[in-house]
């Protein structure tokens, strides 16, 4: 996959994950799951030995007896207190370790939304401007042209995206690739995603903004770069949906929209 995790804190190699928003996501998931798992299967190995070793079987001896737990009694043979304190000390250990981790994976997330302000666009970067209305989304490209319905991009890229709206509050997000941000009337918010593998993605709403708010989706495209190119050159003589100067009408709108 492009963007391929690696294990850097701000580039000085630490332990912090860098990549895509989806890599980071996913790693930060597994990460926890596999804590969880791990935690599972030690409680319950604990667990099944005392339920063993304290079972009721004819060979064991009366002398025995008194080693057994008894309801209601504070066990004895707990070291006077110290089995308690390592206990909570590993936990502690471990769960202030996994928050500063997370934390650091967040704001690796944050500072690539921080790199979406107004900058020169790079061989690796590409910005553009989405805009919210309802009940549909239209996406600006350096270049000027805008289209209606479809965000396309190439593969292997990082895509910085501003976002704002039109008339009512929205937001924009694409599950598949972990990006979400709000579109808010008369302010720009910044958010990024990849780079990408080759695909098709669905980005939606997720603020109810009225009456066609399930019908506000737009397709995301992520083209290989050669195609892209030849798009991104031509696209100022589209004239089909998903292209520049395209007419799109949405199930739930009142009027067409012409995007020029």
């Amino acid at each position: 996959m492009y963007g391929g995790t690696v294990l850097q804190a701000g580039g000085s190699g630490g332990i912090v994950p860098e990549g895509s928003r989806a890599e980071i996501f996913s790693q930060i998931f597994e990460v926890f799951v596999a804590l969880g798992a791990l935690v599972g299967v030690v409680v319950l190995s604990y667990m099944l030995y005392n339920a063993y070793k304290y079972r009721d079987h004819d060979g064991r001896a009366d002398e025995d007896e008194y080693e057994r737990p008894v309801l209601g009694e504070i066990p004895t043979g707990g070291g006077h207190g110290r089995k308690l304190l390592l206990s909570f000390t590993i936990s502690a250990v471990i769960v202030v370790s996994l928050v500063l981790w997370t934390y650091g994976a967040l704001l690796y997330v944050e500072q690539g939304a921080a790199a979406a302000q107004p900058e020169p666009d790079t061989a690796e970067t590409m910005t553009i401007e989405v805009t919210g209305y309802q009940y549909g989304w239209k996406f600006t490209y350096p270049n000027g042209e805008r289209v209606d319905g479809t965000l396309r991009v190439p593969e292997g890229k990082e895509i910085r995206l501003k976002v704002t709206s039109e008339d009512v509050f929205h937001n924009f997000g694409v599950p598949a690739l972990r990006v979400k941000t709000d579109a808010v009337p008369g302010q720009t918010t910044t958010t990024w995603f990849g780079p990408a593998e080759a695909g098709e993605y669905q980005a939606q709403c997720y603020e109810l903004c009225g009456a066609g708010h399930s019908f506000m989706v737009a397709d995301v495209i992520v083209m290989e770069q050669s195609e892209f190119d030849q798009w991104y050159e031509n696209m100022g003589n589209n004239t089909t949906s998903g292209g520049s100067n395209s007419s799109v009408s949405h199930p739930a709108a009142t009027e067409v929209r012409v995007v020029a």
